[in-house]
């Protein structure tokens, strides 16, 4: 039995349809496979290698952390520098309301973390999500995600949840008294990358001011440079009351983290104590990995490149006929095709020549691109190279 095979029958699957790439090792912007064969990672595994694969300075901190220790107590007990390294550098780039971090283990378990607080502060039940949202697989998560096929089998999810309409400022007005927490992607992923118009956000805000309810932004996939600022929400002058992180945080880790004020996090400390706990939230090792990676963030990414960049790579795929549309924010893509098939066909076919790019789980007729935002020059365009005769040649 070959390594595939095995892989196949040793380890659960998310589909039937993976990419089955054996991969020996990964550096930068690239994916090598056992044979040598040199994939382009142009989705940064998913939105998660924000600064490439193997980062000098990340592996060092992992290095480093590894010779001191690794778990020791289950998250809060313990002052570890790590954690708390991590803490100062998102206090670094964040605005002064959310001067307070709770670290996870992934983007989903901020969400479920999320949820809980809106439900702890405020005293009420009810929450508001939008149509097209993805906020995670577990429980809570899939409750405020939108994709009814994807949840169906899985019900009964969490009672109290409305959906409304991105954009559409009449919904608002089911934001009501009864509502403890809205949450939103800033930028929404799965839906094919959909924008918020500026004036919504800004109801949206006032809103939940007005009526007592928490505003959370999810910002997992959009977060931490992928949109060319700090944060997604810096595009549209507002704050959130709760903010969800993830992905591109553990520089290729896995960690997440749920950031507010410290008034409003101290809640979880009594009625109940352990409002929220978590055994290996704050692993040491991931959080030296997050450190590191906000860091590089700060030092060594020109976030305005970030910005220019996918304008030159969208400039380039618009010149193609079969590309019906392009959303993009940053170097954050949907790319719409003519059918679900097409792009099935285009994604194969990239693969195929040495590109990653991958599909979205709710939007089948678009493909999606999210680089590494430090991608070379040259590497962009060799990716637009790629794209575009893989277009050609999968008609």
């Amino acid at each position: 039995m070959d390594s595939r095979e095995e892989f196949l029958q040793l380890q659960g699957q998310t589909s039937p349809y993976p990419f089955l790439i054996e991969v020996d090792r990964a550096e930068g912007s690239y994916i090598y496979d056992r044979e040598g064969k040199a994939y382009l990672d142009m989705i940064s595994g998913v939105a998660v290698n924000n600064i490439g694969h193997g980062h000098p300075r990340v592996l060092d901190a992992l290095q480093k952390q590894i010779q001191r220790h690794l778990h020791v107590m289950v998250y809060g007990e313990f002052v570890q520098e790590a954690p708390l390294e991590m803490a100062r550098e998102l206090h670094k780039i964040l605005p002064n309301a959310l001067d307070c971090v709770y670290p996870v283990n992934s983007g989903t378990e901020a969400v479920e973390a999320a949820l809980k607080l809106t439900k702890r502060v405020t005293g009420r039940q009810e929450l508001v999500a939008f149509k097209g949202s993805y906020h995670g697989s577990t429980h809570g998560s899939m409750s405020v995600s939108y994709n009814e096929g994807k949840k169906s089998t899985f019900r009964p999810l969490l009672p109290g949840v409305r959906f409304i309409e991105l954009n559409k400022k009449e919904d608002l007005q089911w934001i009501t008294t009864k509502t403890a927490g809205v949450i939103l992607e800033t930028i929404q992923g799965d839906a094919g990358v959909r924008i918020p118009e500026q004036s919504y956000i800004k109801l949206l805000r006032e809103r939940c001011d007005e009526v007592g309810a928490l505003l959370i932004l999810d910002e997992i996939q959009c977060g931490l440079g992928r949109s060319g600022k700090y944060f997604a929400f810096e595009h549209f002058g507002i704050v959130p009351d709760i903010l969800t992180l993830g992905k591109a945080l553990g520089g290729g880790m896995p960690i997440g983290a749920l950031i507010s004020s410290k008034e409003k996090l101290q809640q979880f400390t009594e009625k109940p104590v352990l409002g929220h706990i978590t055994t290996f939230g704050g692993h040491p090792v991931n959080c030296a990995a997050a450190a590191a990676f906000l860091k590089v963030l700060q030092e060594e990414i020109e976030l305005n490149e970030v910005e220019s960049k996918g304008s030159w790579l969208e400039a380039q795929l618009s010149k193609r006929p079969e590309v019906k549309d392009i959303r993009r924010v940053g170097l954050m893509f949907a790319i719409d095709m003519e059918s679900a098939d097409r792009v099935d066909r285009l994604v194969k076919k990239c693969l195929e020549k040495g590109l990653i790019s991958f599909w979205f789980l709710s939007h089948p007729y678009s493909f999606r691109l999210s680089p590494p935002l430090n991608i070379t020059k040259k590497e962009l365009e060799e990716a637009a190279a790629i794209i575009i005769e893989s277009i050609e040649e999968s008609k």
